[in-house]
């Protein structure tokens, strides 16, 4: 099996990966949009060279594929793509920001739905050591399941690799879309900005562009001297934004996991992986990354992207 992968394969893939295309699709979309209102944008500049940059890393890949057609290579090409992720998440602060905040309407909904904001009493209610560690736990966990997925797909369904690439590629940028157009920060920040006794109060003002010119969040709830708050903690510190609450990503994505391991039919990877799904869920609540409505439409919407995505990857025969 090792083997396969440096050897010369008989037809080569002349064009982009369907994980490539994804990317260059939303690279284009968001380009022509940065351009549009380069004017009114605060990183124009470095918002079109990070663009630049990463279409010619992509070229280069697919010139050396083209020279040395193996997978190795095609396993290099979307790990790359995978890693830039970490790059496309903050960008989207940089397009949302053109328009006005929606987090008071959020806020207003979460309140009407439950009669309180779960994610500033969840962590009050049960503030255990443990209990706390565990939720952190859950949070941490986000790569490693993606890591998990593709290795697991990589090693044990190979033939079917590419399109488990697919479905979770084209899931992360459907999200970047959503939350390129829908300016929602999350409680985090909204409460931070607001007051959390103003919130205690159902009170949800609107921030306008506050959060183009602020950027402070609250510190995490619970257990301060975890190991797994201390991630958490300088996850947030190293690339968190006021952005991407609405779908919650974490658990849509993670949701995109539980259906690949599914279809796996292997019981050993979905019961192992089913605990962190779940403290996922709660996680992203109880660290106040999120509001309980953006945890329920992150299972909805991973749901329908999973579907969505690997029927259009049977259809490009990815």
């Amino acid at each position: 099996m090792a083997l396969d992968l440096f050897k010369i394969e008989k037809k080569p893939l002349k064009g982009l990966m369907a994980v490539e295309w994804v990317v260059m699709i939303y690279l284009v979309v968001t380009l022509v949009i940065t351009l549009l209102f380069y004017g009114s944008m605060v990183n124009p500049n470095a918002m079109i060279s990070g663009r630049i940059q990463i279409a010619v890393t992509t070229l280069l890949l697919w010139a050396v594929y083209r020279m040395y057609p193996s997978q190795l290579m095609r396993l290099i090409r979307i790990c790359v793509q995978m890693a830039l992720l970490s790059w496309w998440y903050p960008d989207t602060y940089e397009l949302n920001r053109l328009l006005p905040n929606l987090d008071h309407v959020f806020a207003s909904w979460e309140q009407a739905l439950f009669g309180f904001q779960p994610a500033l009493l969840f962590s009050a209610k049960i503030s255990s050591p443990v209990f706390s560690e565990l939720m952190d736990l859950g949070y941490a966990s986000y790569y490693p399941l993606i890591a998990l997925i593709v290795i697991f797909y990589f090693i044990s369904r190979r033939t079917e690799f590419e399109r488990c690439a697919f479905v979770i590629m084209a899931s992360f940028f459907a999200y970047y879309i959503i939350f390129d157009l829908l300016p929602v920060v999350g409680p985090t920040f909204y409460y931070n900005a607001v007051g959390v006794d103003e919130i205690a109060r159902g009170s949800f003002p609107a921030m306008g562009d506050y959060f183009n010119y602020h950027q402070e969040c609250l510190t995490s709830p619970g257990y301060t001297d975890g190991v797994f708050y201390h991630l958490v903690e300088n996850a947030k510190a190293a690339g968190e934004r006021p952005t991407a609450a609405f779908p919650s990503s974490h658990v849509g994505i993670t949701t995109v996991l539980m259906w690949l391991a599914w279809q796996t039919r292997n019981r050993r990877l979905l019961y192992f992986m089913l605990p962190f799904f779940v403290l996922m869920f709660f996680a992203t609540v109880y660290i106040q990354a999120h509001y309980a409505i953006d945890a329920l439409a992150g299972l909805l919407t991973g749901t329908i992207f999973y579907f969505l995505f690997r029927f259009t990857g049977a259809k490009l025969k990815v």
